[in-house]
């Protein structure tokens, strides 16, 4: 039992152990003499001298830090400090300090994650020996499901992958509860944030990512472009990025893969917590206030395990750096400003034996807008500036997002020799965007006032089975199936055509529905085998195969504009292959490379919107996007620095580039995108840590099909120069700093008249301050510290009415507390 515990515990990358022995429990004060920290063959070793026995200890685990608590204890002459002031062994720092009550708590912080102890007591005191880096190797120290749907070290992948802890997303949410953002300044290879509630524009490695919750996907068939924001950060646990194309989870991933993972019950019986926080702007502070609010319990005991946590964040007008208003909806695609988001999120484990678990899993996301801000029709021309929030909205129903998921997880350890992981889920989502009422967007809908919402139901399970071939469990192969179905539609209400156009597009007065892209039913089958071969302990190999079924059906219907279209039915398959291999010429020095393929299928529903009369569904035959991609990379992972290196190569017969007179048509010629990817950090001693990324990319289009690639991307699809760079300063224990800058480089494409080519570059910077104090730990965060003026990638890309402008000078304040 206790073999199992350490397993499990060591999967979710937080380490600790049970209390070897303990003394009765005495309810007398006990009084520590000494303190020492020691190092032995066996590893640190932390030891508490008292005339006798120390009784009642708790551990938790919060990040890196193991926290251990002694009640009824008293300094006797010793003052509070840390014992440890360079990393030693992958223990980054020790220190104790007297807390109130008479609580003495030792923290003892790791390197990549909270260390793994033995606790020893006697009649003299306590000793803590704490298991060295180095013995941690064969352990199960994070748990990557996306990167080849099992359980594997990072290191043994043969991809490119990026881990962000809990720790790392609360830090970037001391600045933005916008995930896209965070992701955005952490994720080498993923543009920056639009700053808006889409991700349209916001690729990885120049394509399309497929974003998961607990392995459920957040894409629509009809994309809305919302999958980063349908869960708030607070429910996080991690967020897995593979980075890549990859058909591990089908359809979709053509850029890689976004898995996010919620939280889980702690390793205590009960822990509680709440956070509050108010935003607000320093170029304009009238209306800029918003505020935020969350709470969480968890806990775990026996063979029960249980999270909860709920969350709201409203935010008010947002200014840019000259105290102007940001437009709400600056894109017409969904905005951040006047907001209100709510979420529920909930997560129930119960191991049934020592090998079988089930958990369910509940995630209810409401993303809602309310604003008298609008844009008139005189922002359309190409020479505006910068876009313009106008007063006078009035639109009864506004821009909003509502996600839930459903999720049921079983787990055998052990059936037949082999492991089993499986899952059901439903998911029920709607999306509704601003209307469409300006001359420059309209002309496929003949300037017919529109405001559209995608509403999708999907429901589909997964299984995944892990067989051992070898004794040695050296080869083993993971097979399985995957299956959902997914129902979309996108309706319509049709405005006063009159009442838009003098109201210099501000009021909108319903007359009709309609429909603009037709109800259809997609399913989706995969069956896919991976192979994976220890051949040595030096050198791994894998690879996969994996046979897609999509099938398309949509009945007759009448487009928007009066056309009758013939419904029927579409068929795809697809047979995709990966194939890597990792070689580690040190413990801490390896190289992998990959070539592995992803596939996408086209957006049918936004083609058939705008289809002639007497077209019929079956004479469409859109082909699915197969991209075949190739990487070399080296990686390094030492106690005081990890590094790594990374080049890829992608091809596709069939792009996703918008058209020049159509911004809402996507030219599908042959597209390639090539670059580098690093990432850095170094703990330089126990206080100052830095590092940072770097994403340079390229892309080129084939527009005439004549094999020369003489068109550059759009800068929506391949974005600039990217560089991000952070210094942390901890003065103490308790007073975390660091400081962060995000370098956006120029990029001048020639488009050949594609549009979306020209972006400027511009540099950012933040702050975050971190303080705990006895009664709960205070945020400080200023993002754009140095108030730059600058325009997002995807403002520029679109310019015109568009081009909104990034916000100015942001200062959030955060109060959280345990109880």
């Amino acid at each position: 039992m206790e073999s199992s515990l350490k397993n499990l515990i060591c999967g979710l990358g937080v380490t600790s152990s049970l209390i070897v022995a303990l003394a009765p429990a005495v309810n007398a004060q006990t009084s520590i003499i000494d303190i020492q920290l020691l190092e032995t063959e066996a590893g640190l070793e932390v030891q508490l001298v008292s005339p006798e026995a120390i009784a009642d200890i708790t551990q938790t685990v919060e990040g890196r830090q193991l926290i251990i608590e002694i009640p009824d204890a008293q300094l006797d002459g010793i003052p509070e400090q840390s014992l440890l002031s360079e990393p030693s062994r992958g223990i980054a720092s020790v220190s104790f300090s007297q807390q109130p009550n008479n609580i003495l708590r030792l923290v003892i912080e790791g390197v990549r994650f909270a260390p793994f102890v033995d606790i020893v007591t006697d009649q003299t005191g306590l000793v803590v020996q704490i298991l060295p880096d180095d013995d941690l190797e064969d352990e199960e120290l994070e748990l990557i499901v996306t990167a080849t749907r099992t359980e594997e070290e990072p290191d043994a992948v043969p991809r490119s992958i990026t881990i962000i802890s809990s720790e790392e997303i609360e830090t970037q949410t001391a600045l933005n509860s916008n995930l896209s953002t965070a992701l955005g300044k952490l994720v080498p290879g993923l543009s920056t944030s639009t700053e808006t509630s889409s991700n349209f524009g916001q690729t990885l490695r120049g394509r399309n990512i497929s974003v998961l919750i607990d392995g459920v996907p957040q894409s629509t068939n009809r994309n809305a472009q919302r999958d980063l924001r349908t869960i708030d950060p607070s429910a996080i646990e991690r967020v897995e990025i593979l980075r890549g194309p990859s058909a591990l989870y089908g359809d979709g991933a053509t850029g890689g893969i976004i898995n996010i993972i919620t939280k889980s019950g702690a390793g205590q019986p009960f822990a509680s917590s709440t956070s509050i926080g108010t935003k607000f702007s320093l170029t304009e502070l009238d209306n800029s206030f918003g505020y935020t609010l969350s709470h969480a319990v968890s806990g775990s005991e026996d063979k029960l395990s249980f999270a909860a946590s709920g969350s709201l964040t409203t935010n008010n007008n947002l200014y840019d750096s000259n105290g102007d208003l940001i437009p709400p909806t600056p894109t017409l695609q969904g905005g951040l400003g006047e907001t209100e988001t709510l979420n529920l999120a909930a997560k129930i484990g119960y191991d049934i034996s020592e090998t079988q678990n089930i958990q369910v899993s509940f995630n209810y996301y409401n993303d809602s807008q309310s604003s008298d801000l609008g844009l008139t029709f005189q922002n359309f021309f190409p020479t505006l500036e910068r876009a313009t929030a106008i007063p006078g909205l009035q639109l009864a129903d506004q821009p909003d997002t509502e996600n839930i998921v459903l999720n049921l997880a079983y787990t055998n350890k052990d059936i037949l020799g082999s492991r089993l992981d499986s899952q059901i889920y439903y998911r029920d989502y709607s999306t509704r965007f601003y209307p469409f009422a300006q001359p420059v967007n309209s002309p496929p809908f003949n300037f017919l006032p529109i405001q559209s919402e995608v509403e999708s139901e999907k429901i589909g399970g997964r299984i995944d089975i892990e067989t051992p071939l070898s004794k040695d469990d050296s080869l083993e192969v993971l097979w399985g199936i995957d299956y959902d179905y997914e129902d979309t539609s996108q309706p319509v209400d049709i405005f006063d055509p009159a009442a838009v156009f003098f109201s210099n597009g501000l009021v909108f007065n319903p007359v009709g529905t309609s429909i603009l892209s037709p109800p259809l039913q997609q399913s989706e089958l995969g069956l896919f085998g991976q192979l994976n071969w220890d051949v040595s302990d030096s050198f791994r190999v894998s690879g996969g195969i994996r046979q897609e079924f999509i099938g398309i059906e949509l009945d007759d219907f009448t487009t928007i504009l009066g056309a009758d279209v013939g419904g029927g039915s579409l068929d795809y398959d697809a047979t995709l292959f990966n194939i890597g291999a990792v070689y580690a010429v040190s413990d801490e020095v390896s190289f992998f490379g990959n070539f592995s393929q992803g596939f996408s299928v086209a957006d049918v529903a936004r083609v058939l919107r705008t289809a002639a009369p007497g077209f019929n569904v079956e004479d469409l035959r859109p082909e699915a996007q197969k991209v075949d991609s190739y990487e070399l990379g080296i990686r390094g992972n030492w106690d005081k620095l990890q590094a790594s290196l990374s080049g890829f190569y992608s091809f596709s017969n069939l792009g996703s580039t918008f058209d020049t007179t159509n911004l809402l048509d996507i030219t599908r010629d042959p597209l390639r995108v090539y670059g580098v990817e690093a990432d850095l950090r170094a703990q330089v001693n126990n206080q100052v840590a830095l590092g940072g990324t770097l994403t340079l990319s390229q892309g080129a289009r084939d527009t005439d099909f004549d094999g020369d690639f003489e068109t550059d991307s759009s800068s929506l699809v391949v974005p600039p120069l990217k560089l991000t760079g952070f210094v942390e300063y901890n003065p103490t224990n308790k007073w975390r700093n660091r400081f962060q800058v995000n370098v956006v480089g120029d990029r001048d494409a020639e488009a050949n008249g594609t549009v979306f080519q020209s972006v400027n570059g511009y540099v950012t910077a933040d702050l975050i301050s971190q303080y705990e104090t006895d009664f709960g730990t205070f945020q400080l965060g200023i993002e754009n510290i140095f108030n730059t003026d600058y325009f997002p990638i995807t403002a520029q890309a679109f310019g015109g009415f568009n081009q909104y402008a990034g916000q100015g000078t942001t200062v959030s304040l955060k109060y959280g507390f345990d109880w």
